[in-house]
C-alpha cells in the first residue's frame, strides 16, 4: 500500500466533475497481493474501492480511505478457439485489449464509442455500445475471479454461483475486487461504416428499419436545429480500407480541436451555443469507411464534459426525443453538444439498465465548466415518465426508493451484497446512500 505524495494528493476523474483525497493508493500486481489488501483493509475498518480510467461521471469510487488501481494487474491470455473466449486481467484498458485481440485474429463482438476504460470497470458499470442484436460489454462476460471481503477468491459463471455471477456482472465493484474475466469473443470482423446527414423527420420515418436492418446503429441530434447525424455499420467480406493517418488526422483536428476551440467560446459566451451547434449540423461528416471492428466502434474524445444518460424502452425512441427537441426548444438550453441516441438488446443481469428489455440508450453532454444543471434537471424529467433507468457511470439524481421501483431484482442484489460485505469493505457514502445501505 503506498501514500499518495504531494502531487497525488487529490484524485480526479476525467471529467474533473469528482475528486476523491484518500489516504492511500495501492497499485497490486498479483491476486495475492489484492488478498493481503483486502484483508489488511477489513481488519483496520477502511474501505477500498476501485479506480478504473476515471470515466464514470458519479462518485462511485470517491473515498478518504483506500484506492485500489489494477494498472499493474492487466494483460490477455492466449484465445481459446475452442470456446471462442479468453481470459483477461480486471486492468486491462479496452484499447489494449483490442489490439491483443487483433493481433490473435479475434474481436470483440462489440465495444462503446471510448476505449480508455479498464474491462473490469467497464464490466462493472454496464458499459455498452450499439446494435439492437448486442447487449452491454457486460454480456460478453462468461467468467469471473473475484476477491471477497473475507479475502477469499472466488471463481463465479452461469454454473457456478450463478446468483452471484448475475449480480457481479454489474455490481460497481460492490461485491468485491474483479482480478480476472473470461469473455465471449469473435472471429476477427470487418465492419463497413457509413455517415449521412438526415432530417430529424427523416430519420423517424425510417428508425425502425435501420435499428432493424443493421448491426449497429446509432444517431445523433444537433440542439436547436432539425438535423441528425445517421451512423451505419454491418459486417462485411470487403477488405480493410488502406491507411488510416487521414481520418485520424480529422478527428484530431476537427472533431477534438475546433470543436474544443469552439466549445471553450460556449463556455466563454453561452450565447454562442445554438450558432456554433447549427454550425456542427451544417458539417456533418458523411461518407464511407471500411475497417476492423474495433476501429469504428471507438472514436477519440479530448473535449471533456458531463454526461447523463438514461435507458428507456427500445420502442420508446422517438417519442423521448422529441420530447427533448421540445424541451430545448421550450427552454431555449445553452448546449452545443449533440443528443447521442443508441440500442441495446435486452438481457437478464440484475442492475443492468437493459435488463428484461430491449432498450434505446439516449445520451445527453454538457462541455466542462459550463452549468448543466437545469439542463440535465429538465431532461432527466422526460426520461422519469418512461421508466427510465440510469447509466451506472453517468450523472443523474434517482433515489433508493425509486430505483428499487426500476429493478425487479433490486432487493436480491441488496441481499447478496449484504452476505457478501455486511461490513462495507467495499462502501463509499454515494454507493450507501444510493443503495440505503444502513
Amino acid at each position: 500500500m503506498l501514500s499518495l505524495n504531494e502531487n497525488q494528493k487529490v484524485w480526479k476523474n476525467w471529467s474533473g466533475v469528482v475528486r476523491s483525497k484518500p489516504r492511500h493508493i495501492a497499485y497490486p500486481s498479483t491476486v495475492d497481493e489484492v488478498v493481503s489488501l483486502v484483508q489488511s483493509c477489513a481488519e483496520s475498518g477502511k474501505g477500498i474501492r476501485v479506480i478504473g480510467a476515471g470515466h464514470s461521471f458519479t462518485p462511485l469510487v470517491q473515498t478518504e480511505d483506500v484506492l485500489v488501481s489494477l494498472d499493474h494487474l492487466a494483460g490477455v491470455e492466449p484465445v481459446d478457439e475452442a470456446t471462442r473466449s479468453v481470459w483477461i486481467w480486471a486492468g486491462t484498458r479496452l484499447r489494449d485489449l483490442s489490439g491483443d485481440l487483433h493481433r490473435q485474429g479475434w474481436a470483440q463482438e462489440n465495444l462503446g464509442d471510448i476505449d480508455t476504460q479498464s474491462i473490469g470497470g467497464a464490466i462493472g458499470t454496464g458499459t455498452h455500445g450499439t446494435g439492437i442484436r448486442f447487449g452491454s460489454l457486460s454480456t460478453q462476460l462468461l467468467e469471473v475471479q473475484v476477491v471477497t471481503a473475507s479475502g477469499e477468491l472466488l471463481t463465479c459463471s452461469e454454473e457456478q454461483n450463478r446468483n452471484l455471477f448475475k449480480a457481479l456482472q454489474v455490481s460497481l465493484g460492490m461485491l468485491g475486487i474483479i482480478v480476472k474475466v473470461r469473455i465471449r469473443v469473435v472471429p476477427l470482423t470487418v465492419l463497413h461504416y457509413k455517415s449521412e446527414r438526415f432530417s430529424v423527420d427523416e430519420c423517424f420515418q425510417r428508425l425502425a428499419q435501420f435499428r432493424d436492418e443493421h448491426d449497429h446503429f446509432e444517431f445523433f441530434w444537433f440542439p436547436h436545429t432539425d438535423v441528425v447525424q445517421v451512423k451505419r455499420l454491418d459486417a462485411t467480406d470487403e477488405k480493410p480500407s488502406g491507411s488510416r493517418f487521414w481520418i485520424h488526422m480529422n478527428q484530431m483536428v476537427m472533431e477534438n480541436g475546433l470543436f474544443g476551440f469552439m466549445s471553450a467560446g460556449c463556455r466563454a459566451f453561452p450565447g454562442l451555443c445554438k450558432p456554433v451547434s447549427r454550425l456542427s449540423a451544417r458539417f456533418v461528416p458523411t461518407g464511407k469507411d471500411v475497417a476492423y471492428s474495433h476501429q469504428l466502434f471507438t472514436t477519440q474524445r479530448l473535449v471533456r464534459f458531463k454526461e447523463m444518460e438514461y435507458s428507456v424502452p427500445a420502442a420508446k425512441m422517438e417519442e423521448v426525443v422529441s420530447e427533448i427537441r421540445a424541451s430545448v426548444a421550450a427552454q431555449s438550453h445553452a448546449v452545443h453538444f449533440p443528443v447521442e441516441c443508441r440500442y441495446v438488446k435486452g438481457d437478464d443481469i440484475w442492475l443492468s439498465p437493459a435488463y428484461g428489455r430491449d432498450s434505446a440508450y439516449i445520451a445527453v453532454h454538457m462541455y466542462k465548466g459550463m452549468e448543466h444543471t437545469t439542463y440535465f434537471r429538465d431532461i432527466e424529467e422526460i426520461f422519469r415518465r418512461y421508466e427510465g433507468r440510469p447509466h451506472w457511470g453517468k450523472m443523474h439524481t434517482r433515489t433508493a426508493e425509486e430505483l428499487a421501483g426500476l429493478y425487479p431484482q433490486w432487493e436480491a442484489f441488496r441481499e447478496i451484497r449484504e452476505q457478501m460485505d455486511p461490513d462495507g469493505v467495499f462502501q463509499n457514502d454515494y454507493l450507501r446512500k444510493l443503495f440505503a445501505v444502513t
